[in-house]
């Protein structure tokens, strides 16, 4: 999924899920997408730890972060449980996997090839240190993280 626009409606907002604040409308500051109404579900039957959870204060957290415009609209960044952290730094997946529609290198291109055009594109503590290569996505083309979590894991461990 690429990041999306999309009007805030009532009974919607992203906030800081430590504080529970809204975040500013800035189009800067993340925060998860919350929400809550008389349509949503009161939690899950025989199992009351995950709706506690997902819900904090009344409000259900959907695990998408965003962040809100000055315009309205929200704007989704990527997963909570997809997001990597390096160095202190929160790095989307989803802004890096855009990458790949901007590079022209093609299925040959080397590993230094892929890193400059990154280190041309991107903020320089989400350019890549360690590449990986293999087959990712699944028959239907979509990424499977969790795969390449555990490469990660696999290569970590190695070092």
């Amino acid at each position: 999924m690429q990041s999306q626009y999309n009007l805030m409606m009532e009974g919607v907002d992203v906030k800081d899920p430590k504080t529970m604040e809204s975040v500013a409308f800035d189009g800067k500051s993340m925060g998860e997408i919350m929400f809550r109404g008389n349509k949503s579900m009161l939690g899950y039957l025989e199992n009351s730890k995950p709706a506690h959870e997902v819900f904090k204060g009344g409000w259900y957290r959907t695990g998408d972060l965003a962040v809100r415009h000055p315009d309205g609209y929200i704007q989704m960044k990527d997963r909570a449980r997809d997001i990597i952290i390096c160095s202190g730094e929160v790095i989307s997946t989803l802004e890096v996997e855009a990458l790949k529609e901007g590079f022209g290198g093609g299925v040959e291109a080397s590993s230094r090839e892929i890193i400059e055009f990154c280190e041309g594109t991107l903020p320089g503590f989400t350019v890549p240190t360690v590449m990986i290569f293999g087959d990712l996505p699944s028959p239907t083309g979509k990424m499977q993280k969790f795969v390449l979590r555990e490469k990660a894991n696999l290569v970590r461990g190695q070092e």
